[in-house]
């Protein structure tokens, strides 16, 4: 191959790496992006999970702590206004809120002996509990899926790519102040 023709072949061989490249870090923003979708959907499972356990403990202890009508409304209320939101930032704050509604409505049941031998109730707990712990690596896997994606998407070179085809910033699933602290019950 002549001088000539390196120089005239220059340009298109240029644009053919650049091409190959582009498809490359598409493809991986794409696989980092579905890797979010799929961890969300994680989460998800696990919360509808929860929302259906939550009414069946509640009529529980319903029959042994009656007066205790304001943590059983607050624990429906917020598994309802959990139930309702859809986009990540939003859906946090609520299941953090319906996490400390049910840490609550467990620190009243501590006061019922009779209710904390009840079968129901705890085999209720139980379940509630596992499923607590399966948010909490669904969450764990979302927000490590999360942070490889949001990583990817924003260095260098990469970042051209993701700004080209419009690939968006992912929230994490992060733990509010009420998910820091025990639950402060008063009688």
């Amino acid at each position: 191959m002549t001088k000539e023709q390196i120089i005239l072949y220059s340009p298109l061989i240029l644009l053919i790496l650049i091409f190959f490249w582009t498809v490359i870090v598409y493809n991986g923003l794409v696989v980092l992006k579905n890797q979010v979708k799929n961890a969300w959907a994680q989460i998800d499972v696990q919360l509808k999970r929860r929302h259906d356990l939550i009414p069946n403990l509640v009529e529980t202890v319903k029959g042994y702590a009656s007066h205790e009508a304001q943590t059983l409304e607050n624990v429906i209320k917020a598994r309802q206004t959990a139930i309702n939101i859809d986009n990540v930032k939003d859906k946090a704050v609520a299941e953090n809120a319906l996490s400390g509604a049910l840490k609550s409505l467990f620190a009243v049941a501590e006061n019922y002996p009779e209710l904390k031998a009840n079968e129901n109730f705890l085999q209720l707990q139980e379940e509630l509990t596992s499923t607590e712990n399966k948010i909490g690596y669904a969450r764990q896997f979302y927000n490590d899926a999360v942070l490889n994606y949001n990583n990817k998407k924003e260095m260098f070179p990469s970042n051209i790519v993701a700004t080209i085809f419009n690939f968006e910033h992912r929230d994490f699933f992060e733990a509010d102040v009420s998910e820091k602290t025990a639950p402060q019950v008063k009688f």
